[in-house]
């Protein structure tokens, strides 16, 4: 029945717009890309031997910060403004530090000496950013309010612990980092680990999902932005589970918190149901959820307490209608997407097949 009312909710709203819709794969107006994000990782392994790999990883470098940290949403390709602020230096949000450290890997791997220093120092700065609680939160050195909660919006925890579980494993390029270090990586990982274990939300004593951000006391779903509320997360939640199955010989509990995230994003899919763009009465462009036979989606947030759809704008009231939040936020955030989609079709089920062949 909830279905149902979805679609035809969706069918009414609909009928106000002027143009067909198109696809919803189409790209979503954002902060425009920089070419350090797009191409930092995306070289021939040969080519970060270069002579031009080594200039640009000197520049690199000059945005580290004191702490050893690096900025987001910045071309690390340019130097740095004069103006810059170094307090913004220290984040692992949107890539910051985890995807320079993972490119000077890269030029390390492939002699660059100079560069070692840089990405011992980095690598300290993320081992010493761990919490108590065993996360990391947004900003290292702590900022204050949200940003010091357990960050696992955008995947920045986890990105975190693939580059520290990959240099606990000596795992290509990071075969250099010494012993000393990766052995601190891996007591990070596990430390990781059993965060995310104990995070994980239980609705009437049953495993689900994650949210997006966690409180750093009590570990409790906790707020961030105005628009993204204490929930179950149908995008946050996967990048958790594929962390989990990457880990080997993974235990009784790391399986069952597997099983029982997949359990819970299959049962929270929006069935028949697609995100579309069109042209509305103003002629602006536009998303909303469109009926489509055998598709699905998934929302970005779920309430804690009935597990359904919610979506909120920077008004901070939370409403059970896309199309009810203010035109701006419902096209400048993404709060649906097909984020489960390969992992439950496909990795899923190999993931299990792998148990079934150790056992």
């Amino acid at each position: 029945m909830k279905k149902i009312v979805l679609i035809l909710g969706v069918l009414t709203i609909a009928a106000g717009f002027t143009s067909a819709p198109t696809s919803a794969q189409e790209p979503v107006a954002a902060s425009p890309a920089v070419a350090w994000s797009s191409a930092a990782l995306r070289h021939p392994t040969d080519w970060y031997g270069s002579a031009e790999a080594r200039r640009l990883a000197a520049i690199v470098i000059q945005h580290q910060s004191a702490e050893g940290g690096w900025p987001k949403n910045t071309d690390l390709f340019v130097p740095p403004r004069p103006d810059a602020d170094p307090a913004l230096n220290n984040t692992i949000d949107n890539g910051g530090t985890t995807q320079p450290l993972a490119f000077l890997a890269r030029t390390i791997a492939a002699g660059d000496a100079e560069s070692r220093a840089a990405f011992d120092r980095g690598l300290d700065y993320l081992l010493a950013a761990q919490q108590p609680n065993g996360g990391w939160a947004q900003f290292y050195p702590l900022r204050g309010g949200y940003h010091d909660q357990i960050t696992y919006n955008d995947d920045a925890m986890v990105h975190v612990m693939e580059l520290l579980r990959d240099v606990g494993d000596g795992a290509a390029p990071y075969a250099f980092v010494d012993e000393g270090r990766r052995e601190r990586a891996r007591q990070a990982v596990a430390r990781g680990v059993e965060t995310l274990l104990k995070t994980q939300v239980r609705r009437d004593g049953v495993l689900t999902g994650w949210c997006a951000q966690h409180d750093a006391q009590t570990l409790a779903p906790a707020w961030a932005r105005r628009f993204e509320p204490p929930s179950l997360s149908g995008q946050e939640s996967v990048g958790i589970v594929r962390f989990l199955m990457s880990l080997p010989a993974p235990r009784p509990d790391v399986v069952a918190a597997v099983d029982g995230a997949v359990a819970w994003l299959e049962s929270a899919a929006l069935h028949d149901t697609t995100e579309v763009f069109v042209t509305d009465a103003q002629g602006r462009r536009d998303r909303i959820l469109a009926p489509k036979p055998g598709a699905r989606i998934w929302a970005r947030f779920y309430d804690l307490e009935d597990g359904r759809p919610i979506y909120i704008g920077r008004d901070s009231i939370i409403r059970r209608d896309l199309m009810q939040i203010e035109h701006e936020r419902r096209n400048g955030y993404r709060y649906v997407g097909e984020w489960p989609e390969t992992l439950l079709i496909r990795d899923y089920p190999a993931w299990k097949a792998t148990l079934h062949d150790r056992a």
